[in-house]
């Protein structure tokens, strides 16, 4: 007896000690906030680009969150994205060592956190059924503001990328300087009436622009790109030399990151003296696509009967309607982009040199084929007649990423000597002319980014937006992805550099099967009733016809008495159904709450069910083999 009892007073003390270690560990590990993601796609894990962001903050910033979580009427779908928000942002938090301050608000209608979310420039968004709420944020530190008025289901693979760039435009002191060149009329021109050519408005990307940066205008023939410019943008460079390729290949390798437009038909480039509707000049920058081990023929463009544009005789398959395949998915650059219109577009062949890696962000179908730039302009049969595609899918949009190296290994080219140069004195040199000048650089010290594209013309204003005259103001409305991609081009080189290290993520959103199919019943019961509804409606006014045909002659257009009847049935139809109606919205909701519920509890009690029956039933067998003894 006294042997049972001493063993039952330990097996109880063993227990107690094992909870009280339990605690503890949990309490001490708790204190790291560390875990494990295994997810598929690491949705819980921030890229490397975001941890160098925030790992350069010096002053804290401070991120206030709006969602409305308490509102019943929000659809399911978007509290659990509110919930994910909220998570990625505790990720952030926690990385940051204290840096990043979160802040939650749930605004109701009316409520001082309702006017607060107005005056930090978050809006309202509206439900299916009509209700307002709200899911945004904006971001603060010191006197700098940055809002992200909506977040949206749809772009949930980019939040990270959001997030991180609104911190990096918040801590940015200054606009980052861009710097335009390209011999066509981006900036506007006042025209040349001489020559039969109006006056020009500025592009609308331009305009775009300026808004967020400091735009210098770079000459064509410069033999350095200043040393303020971050980011060059080279729109069709038609008849640029060796020298301002050089000044390019140096500018890159000192860390400044280029996007290049080039063309193999830059159709709206009109050269001062040609008359014709297009214009059909061609770019390339040789030596440096040479030295990064790409090529770009300036003879050809893209025709493709996949993203053909037109029909029947006005039918052009070189005139790009792309989309879907199209498309990068995953490069926030490319992602959620819907459609683009490219005109008459070249492609890019070749391998990247060592220590470069390339990225596809645009590409043509497999059923296309490379056309000569002549052919540009052929619509209808005489374009698609005895198409023979290559099966091969053409690179039109690329990035390079990593180390250059130089494209001028000898150094700078030597200047063309003109005949005028034997009869030209020269100068008497002074202090600043003897200063040293830049010296070559053979490689780049960092890693950097060079953007690729195979056509200049998307960017025009007739190819990316409509602008409208709307009581004397001038409205400017996207026509497809055109200008989006341009922005977020330069937004990706001109800010912090590890934003161009940023991935797109995986979904978060795994609906489960059984909801899938709540869902579908209790629309198809919703379609039902709306269907029910119109069909009383319809009865409700043919036998409304019906009984006025039978009025008597002078009849005035009073309703009669079977009239009246008749709506006030029809009224109380219509409210039944509306009241069956919210009964369907509550059993849905209450359904897919309960099954969640459940999950959860599954998700939460499942382990330690199964742990502690694995323990009882080893407990039991033990006692079992200690009894047989």
């Amino acid at each position: 007896m006294l042997k049972d009892n001493r063993t039952a007073l330990y097996s109880a003390g063993g227990v107690l000690l094992l909870f009280v270690i339990l605690v503890l560990a949990n309490f001490i590990l708790g204190a790291f906030k560390q875990r494990i993601d295994l997810t598929e796609g690491k949705i819980y894990t921030l890229s490397e680009g975001t941890r160098r962001v925030i790992s350069k903050l010096e002053s804290p910033v401070k991120i206030r969150l709006y969602f409305s979580q308490s509102d019943a009427t929000v659809p399911l779908a978007l509290k659990a994205f509110g919930r994910r928000v909220e998570d990625m942002l505790g990720e952030f938090r926690q990385i940051s060592g204290g840096k990043i301050i979160i802040e939650k608000f749930d605004p109701q209608p009316d409520s001082d956190a309702e006017d607060s979310a107005a005056l930090d420039g978050v809006e309202a968004q509206v439900t299916a059924a009509g209700d307002r709420f709200y899911l945004g944020l904006s971001v603060s530190q010191l006197d700098h503001k940055f809002a992200l008025p909506v977040l949206t289901l749809d772009r949930e693979r980019l939040l990270e990328y959001d997030l991180t760039r609104a911190i990096s435009r918040t801590t940015t002191a200054k606009k980052p300087v861009i710097g335009v060149m390209t011999p066509m009329p981006v900036f506007g021109t006042g025209g040349y009436p001489m020559m039969g050519m109006p006056p020009q408005e500025q592009w609308v990307f331009i305009s775009e622009l300026k808004r967020d940066y400091d735009v210098k205008q770079v000459e064509l023939d410069v033999e350095k790109i200043p040393d303020d410019i971050g980011a060059l943008l080279v729109i069709n460079p038609r008849g640029i030399t060796e020298s301002t390729q050089y000044a390019v290949d140096q500018f890159v390798l000192r860390g400044g990151r280029l996007i290049a437009l080039l063309d193999a038909y830059a159709y709206f480039d009109r050269m001062p003296g040609v008359r014709g509707p297009e214009g059909g000049t061609s770019s390339t920058l040789d030596r440096l696509l040479k030295g990064w081990g790409l090529g770009f023929d300036a003879t050809k463009i893209v025709s493709d009967m996949q993203f053909i544009s037109g029909f029947g005789t006005r039918s052009m398959p070189t005139l790009l309607a792309l989309s879907g395949s199209a498309f990068n998915h995953d490069d926030v650059t490319t992602n959620g982009l819907g459609f683009m219109l490219f005109p008459f577009a070249g492609a890019f062949s070749g391998t990247p040199t060592a220590g470069l890696k390339e990225t596809v962000l645009l590409q043509s179908s497999t059923f296309a084929k490379l056309t000569d730039s002549s052919a540009a302009m052929t619509q209808g049969d005489a374009a698609v007649k005895d198409f023979k595609p290559s099966g091969k899918a053409y690179p039109i949009a690329v990035r390079l990423t990593g180390k250059f190296k130089t494209a001028f290994p000898d150094g700078p080219p030597a200047r063309p000597k003109t005949t005028s140069d034997k009869d030209t004195p020269k100068p008497v040199k002074t202090n600043a002319d003897t200063a040293a000048p830049s010296p070559h650089l053979s490689a780049s010290r960092d890693e950097n980014a060079v953007v690729l594209i195979g056509d200049s013309d998307f960017l025009n204003d007739a190819a990316s937006v409509t602008v409208q005259q709307v009581f004397g103001q001038r409205i400017v409305v996207p026509q497809n992805g055109n200008l989006a991609f341009g922005q977020a081009l330069v937004e990706q080189v001109a800010g912090d550099a590890s934003l161009i290290s940023l991935r797109t993520r995986a979904t978060a959103s795994r609906p489960l099967t059984v909801i899938r199919e709540m869902e579908a019943r209790a629309q198809q019961r919703y379609v039902g009733k709306i269907k029910e509804l119109e069909e009383s409606l319809a009865q409700a006014q043919g036998k409304l016809e019906a009984l006025q045909k039978q009025k008597a002659p002078g009849q005035t257009a009073i309703l009669s008495t079977a009239q009246q009847a008749e709506l006030e049935s029809f009224r109380a139809k219509a409210v039944k159904t509306r009241r069956e109606l919210k009964e369907v919205r509550k059993e849905l909701r209450a359904d897919s709450e309960a099954l969640e519920l459940w999950t959860k509890v599954a998700n939460i009690a499942l382990m330690p069910i199964l742990i502690a029956l694995a323990g009882l039933i080893f407990g039991f067998a033990r006692k079992s083999r200690r009894v047989a003894r």
